[in-house]
């Protein structure tokens, strides 16, 4: 009956310590309590101090959020150290040491897209609603939370992009601004008229609708190319890529319209062969079968 025994003294003791154990318990509970309330008061002062300074609300979501994190990190501290008073905060800071090196390593990818995402909330430029484009994607930010950003693709497809991805490579805002200048080149033919043939085009180009009358459109010749002299034409438009295909449609079917009104050739790629000997001809008579090779 021995260990019955000695098992019935362990679960007394442990019972004791239990009990010995339970002021703190509840004085551990009070800490947690008080942490909740000052949690929540901290994201609420946090959103309303940025509110005034008109960030954005995922910005704000953030900030509270990390604030409402430390109150209760210290919170969880303070409750330890009043259930365990052996639980110096020496010995915590240094168990969170080598506990934070284990969790970093472990979820590195994690915070990574965290810091980056508040970072990017920071940045002014790009706004819920701007067309991007970042290494192969294209779209408009639907939502940039902590960790992603939503990405509403022309075809409709809903991508969602990690924040270091957009952190760490260059991202073209297309719409950063209200208005975008568009180029297009057209080819003549070398044998048309050069000077008539741009007055053609800054013509046609002239009669789109441009939303800025400040800045007409611009027609340059800039490069004889190998079957036509070609132009680079330059017009604004508003930047959204929709509004772009339309202005890109009009200012190509006007252009094309004008020249052909003009007789001006727009050239199709084309390559004369030249022999060192002449070819010999030879016509075959009606109804003669032509010799098979081989």
């Amino acid at each position: 009956m021995e260990p019955i025994r000695i098992l019935s003294e362990q679960l007394t003791n442990f019972a004791r310590e239990i009990i010995a154990l339970l002021p703190n318990f509840l004085a551990a509970l009070l800490v947690l309590a008080l942490t909740l309330l000052v949690a929540r008061f901290a994201g609420l002062i946090a959103r309303k101090v940025l509110t005034r300074s008109k960030a954005r609300p995922s910005l704000l979501a953030a900030v509270a959020s990390i604030l409402r994190l430390l109150v209760w990190i210290t919170g969880f501290l303070i409750a330890a150290t009043v259930v365990f008073p052996n639980l110096t905060p020496t010995k915590l800071v240094a168990g969170l040491g080598i506990g934070s090196i284990a969790i970093g390593l472990a979820f590195k990818d994690i915070f990574e897209n965290f810091l980056a995402g508040f970072l990017i909330l920071l940045r002014k430029p790009m706004r819920i609603g701007d067309d991007i484009e970042c290494e192969g994607l294209s779209g408009t930010v639907e939502e940039i939370s902590i960790r992603d950003t939503f990405l509403r693709k022309r075809s409709g497809e809903l991508v969602i992009v990690p924040n270091s991805h957009l952190f760490k490579n260059p991202v073209k805002i297309l719409t950063d601004t209200e208005l975008r200048r568009i180029s297009l080149v057209v080819g003549v033919a070398y044998g048309e008229d050069a000077a008539a043939a741009k007055d053609v085009i800054e013509s046609a180009i002239q009669k789109i609708n441009s939303p800025d009358a400040e800045q007409p459109a611009q027609v340059f010749a800039v490069e004889f190319n190998s079957s036509s002299i070609d132009f680079l034409v330059r017009w604004w438009a508003k930047s959204a890529p929709p509004d772009e295909h339309v202005s890109r449609n009009a200012a190509v079917l006007a252009i094309k319209a004008a020249l052909d009104d003009a007789g001006i050739e727009i050239p199709f790629p084309y390559r004369t062969l030249t022999f060192a000997e002449p070819l010999a001809l030879q016509r075959d008579s009606a109804g003669e079968t032509p010799p098979r090779k081989g």
